[in-house]
C-alpha cells in the first residue's frame, strides 16, 4: 500500500492507494451526464454557443468521468481533434455524456459526446464528440496509478480498442511534432 497525503486543509487524512482502490472498475462506474441551458452570456452576438464555452464544459464532464474512475484528482493532458456538427443556440439545453474509454497506467481517455435538446420543439441532434486524455496526480502533482476499467458491452469493448489506436496516433503525432522544432 502507498500512501500520499492531501494538502487539502479540509481533508488532512492521508490517501491510501490500497490493493482495494486498485481493482479493475466497470466502465458504467465511470458513466456522467451534464446538462448546460445555453444562456446569452454563453453566446457570440448571433446568439449561437461559443465553441470555447462547449469545449469548457467537455472538458468538466471528462473530467467528472475521469475522476469517478480514478477516485483521485485528474488534470488534462490532452484533447482531440473537436467538430462542431450542429448550431447550438440561446435557451438550447445541452447534455454532455461521458465515460472512461480505457486506462494506459496513469492516464485514462475519456470519450464526452454533445447533444443538443430544444425541448421546445421535441428534436435532439448530435453537436460533437471529443476524446480527452487525464492523467491522475496527487495533492504534489506526482503522477498516480489508475484502475483498468472493465468494458462490459460490444460498444464499450469497441471504444476501449479505438482508445489503443487513438493513442497510438497521438504517440505518432507528437513525435512528429517534436522532429519538427528541430
Amino acid at each position: 500500500m502507498s500512501i500520499t497525503h492531501d494538502q487539502n486543509a479540509m481533508n488532512s487524512k492521508p490517501i491510501e492507494q490500497n490493493d482495494e482502490m486498485m481493482l479493475p472498475r466497470p466502465v458504467r462506474d465511470s458513466q456522467s451526464e451534464m446538462s448546460e441551458i445555453v444562456l446569452p452570456n454563453d453566446a457570440n452576438p448571433l446568439g449561437a454557443l461559443l465553441g470555447g464555452r462547449l469545449m469548457h464544459w467537455i472538458d468538466l464532464a471528462g473530467a467528472m468521468a475521469a475522476h469517478r474512475h480514478a477516485r483521485n484528482y485528474v488534470v488534462t493532458a490532452a484533447i482531440d481533434h473537436m467538430d462542431f456538427w450542429v448550431p447550438v443556440h440561446v435557451g438550447d439545453l445541452v447534455i454532455l455524456r461521458s465515460s472512461v474509454n480505457r486506462v494506459f497506467r496513469t492516464s485514462v481517455e475519456v470519450g464526452v459526446k454533445v447533444w443538443v435538446e430544444n425541448y421546445i420543439a421535441d428534436e435532439c441532434h448530435h453537436v460533437g464528440s471529443a476524446y480527452l486524455t487525464f492523467v491522475a496526480i496527487d495533492a504534489a502533482g506526482s503522477h498516480l496509478q489508475v484502475p483498468a476499467v472493465i468494458p462490459e458491452t460490444e460498444d464499450q469493448r469497441r471504444r476501449y480498442d479505438d482508445a489503443g489506436r487513438r493513442r497510438e496516433i497521438r504517440r505518432a503525432e507528437r513525435e512528429r511534432r517534436k522532429a519538427n522544432l528541430r
